[in-house]
């Protein structure tokens, strides 16, 4: 049983930015695994991956936003870093041996669902206005997945 199932609700219509948000839930559902199956040494790995992949994405969105010229990027951008600070805390409780890992899945979902749906929604406007321009995006996804 899958604990994240991907809801077409979610979309933002932004093809590049919907995957990164996909692979998100697939990192979710990683972590379901691996702390269903008792597996310690891979929930640190799919928690470590999560932060890495999550601060690209929200690195990659913001560019997309500023370069959009998105009106509430300051606000957007705060978000991001709170989040990120949570998700932080989140990791190092994990590394001191404190068992989080089905609080963290659960935060992840409920903040995911609620900033995907309303902030990211929101700048979805702004972003396609500017996809097709001048190969923005292929060199931007170059500099933040390689």
């Amino acid at each position: 049983m899958t604990f994240w199932v991907w809801d077409s609700s979610l979309s933002i219509g932004i093809e590049v930015i919907d995957d990164q948000h996909r692979s998100i839930v697939d990192y979710i559902n990683e972590l379901d695994v691996a702390y269903r199956g008792k597996d310690r040494e891979r929930v640190t790995e799919v928690i470590s991956g999560l932060v890495d992949y999550t601060i690209t994405h929200f690195a990659f969105e913001e560019s997309l936003m500023e370069k959009a010229g998105y009106p509430l990027l300051d606000s957007h951008k705060k978000g991001h870093e709170k989040f990120t600070a949570r998700i932080a805390g989140y990791k190092d409780k994990h590394d001191r041996g404190a068992d989080v890992t089905r609080q963290l899945m659960l935060e992840l979902q409920r903040w995911l669902e609620i900033h995907i749906r309303n902030d990211d929604h929101d700048y979805a406007p702004y972003a396609k206005k500017i996809l097709g321009k001048n190969g923005w995006l292929n060199k931007t996804l170059r500099k933040f997945f390689g």
